[in-house]
């Protein structure tokens, strides 16, 4: 009789846990259907914009922050238009409309590289009316490679846009112009050597290219054996490598952190392929780093500018990047082990409530009180990353709060701004929405359906509304499969995995079994609420007699 009363108190209990999981997957199908919409109005709204010829598309567009309403001159560059949009729009189309996808999407890339390639792999600059090129950027490269290819990459894995990226970072590589006695450099500023730098690290274990390897440590070897012990330990804006001297300024916001995040990212390569680097290289990394937390405010918020020699902030305003630097924290935690650095993240992430309505970027306008919409992206994409290793609850109310502020500054056309960066929107829209929806998406999403779920330990409860089955996809450990890396490091311009299935597990999907391979490529889902967990490790049982 107890143990009668104990199993129906038991399964009174899990009713109440799941009725609560479906509750909270059904509002966050809600929130998904919200952020791809808009994601899809931009898209749309861009595409009206592209070049007749080209098909390419301007880094500004009249009105509000682009171009005057009178000016008709359009230019293509691959560091604002190639890095900041273009990319997000090919995700964006690859998420509501494969056959955009592979059409017209793959035609920009196809006149991207006829018209843009100024010498071997490498792109210049385009004036739309005139046709006219401008000569090989390393700038472009590294940017176009860093803030989007690597994006698209991330996400969708060995396409043609990651060829695209190799090729270039390889050809720009090979002409890098600045002399050190560690080898040739992209550039002497923290920017691009960061940019190339994050490439590098990803390129290299994806393509097992000796090239890649050699390019990231000579970049890394500069900065840790040279820059850094000459500027405090940190780096500097800007470094002299034959005076050997430099700026004094850190910079903790783009245009400058991205050499933080490019040695974290380095460091954790070779950490994990045990060289003999990371054991030299760790004081370095352990000083740098705590050195950037000693400068940040007592909430944990970062500086956009500080002096390298006193970390006294030489700029008031806070960085909307913060969460870019606190990845390179995470990620040595991640090596290391060293909780003090997972500590820090956890601090800033419970802090983040101070800081609802804040202004990240821009100056309050009539048409723009809460500043651009450019900083509440950075700000929730730093968030997103970070969340995604340490759940914070404090963190996921202030998300859900902020991206209510960034999702009300779209304009009734699609666009917000009408620049380039609106392509940053989509970015942190879409990071949004796979949270909301733990990764799983369908095959092609269109207005009306709605995918939401939560996620308990190995079984994920999830909920589709929409007219009629269709195929839905499910997530994978991509950080493994696609760039090989041995840990789920953080990483700026990647795309979160939330619920990851194994390709060789089982798993229960309602009353059926498939593995999760089948799962990743899409299965046929009806409506309504789902369980899905794993059978069970192998081995799984025995022959059915």
């Amino acid at each position: 009789m107890l143990r009668a009363i104990l199993c129906a108190l038991l399964a009174t209990t899990l009713f109440a846990q799941d009725t609560e999981s479906f509750r909270h997957a059904r509002e966050n199908s809600r929130t998904f259907e919200q952020a791809i919409a808009s994601t899809q109005r931009l898209l749309r709204a861009w595409l009206e914009k592209a070049d007749g010829r080209t098909l390419l598309l301007p880094d500004r567009i009249p009105g509000r922050r682009g171009l005057a309403l009178d000016d008709a001159n359009r230019l293509y560059t691959p560091h604002n238009s190639g890095a900041d949009l273009y990319p997000y729009l090919i995700i964006t189309a690859h998420l509501t409309d494969p056959d955009l996808y592979h059409g017209r999407m793959m035609h920009m890339l196809r006149n991207e590289v006829r018209y843009t390639t100024a010498q071997e792999s490498i792109p210049g600059n385009l004036e739309m009316t005139s046709g006219k090129l401008g000569p090989p950027s390393l700038f472009g490269a590294g940017e176009y490679a860093k803030d989007g290819l690597l994006s698209v990459t991330e996400y969708l894995g060995r396409t043609p846009w990651f060829y695209r990226m190799v090729d270039m970072v390889a050809d720009a590589m090979n002409r890098a112009p600045v002399e050190s006695r560690f080898g040739w450099l992209p550039a002497a500023d923290a920017e691009l050597n960061g940019d190339y730098m994050q490439a590098l690290a990803r390129i290299a274990p994806m393509t097992a290219d000796q090239r890649f390897y050699e390019w990231g440590r000579r970049i890394a070897s500069a900065y840790l054996e040279e820059v850094l012990p000459g500027n405090f330990g940190v780096p500097s804006s800007k470094w002299d490598f034959t005076a050997h001297t430099g700026d004094g300024r850190l910079m903790l916001r783009d245009h400058g952190n991205e050499t933080i995040a490019g040695l974290s990212q380095q460091y954790a390569i070779e950490h994990s392929l045990h060289t003999p680097r990371a054991e030299k290289w760790r004081p370095a990394m352990a000083r740098m780093l705590d050195r950037v937390l000693a400068s940040a405010n007592p909430h944990g918020m970062l500086y956009s500018e500080v002096d390298a020699a006193t970390l006294k902030p030489l700029k008031t305003e806070l960085s909307d990047n913060w969460g870019y630097v606190y990845g390179a924290v995470y990620t040595f935690y991640q090596c290391t082990g060293e909780t003090k650095y997972r500590d820090a993240v956890r601090r800033v992430l419970k802090n983040l409530p101070h800081y609802r309505n804040h202004l990240w970027e821009g100056r309050p306008k009539p048409e723009r009180p809460m500043g651009s919409f450019d900083g509440y992206a950075d700000t929730i994409e730093s968030a997103l990353y970070l969340v995604n290793r340490e759940p914070v609850a404090e963190a996921f109310d202030w998300i859900d709060s902020e991206m209510k502020v960034m999702m009300g500054m779209q304009q009734a056309d699609g666009h917000i701004e009408n620049w380039y960066g609106e392509g940053n929107y989509n970015r942190t829209a879409t990071i949004y929405a796979l949270m909301k929806s733990q990764g799983v998406r369908p095959a092609r999403w269109e207005p009306g359906v709605r995918v939401g779920a939560v996620r308990d330990g190995s079984r994920l409860y999830l909920h589709l509304d929409m007219p009629a089955a269709r195929d839905i996809r499910f997530d994978y450990a991509r950080h493994r499969r696609e760039i090989n890396l041995d840990k789920n490091y953080v990483r700026l311009n990647e795309f979160p995995e939330w619920y990851t299935v194994d390709e060789n597990t089982l798993y229960r999907v309602g009353g059926q079994v498939f593995l999760g391979s089948e799962l990743i490529a899409g299965i046929s889902m009806k409506p309504g609420d789902w369980v899905v967990e794993p059978v069970g490790k192998a081995p799984y049982g025995t022959m059915p007699q």
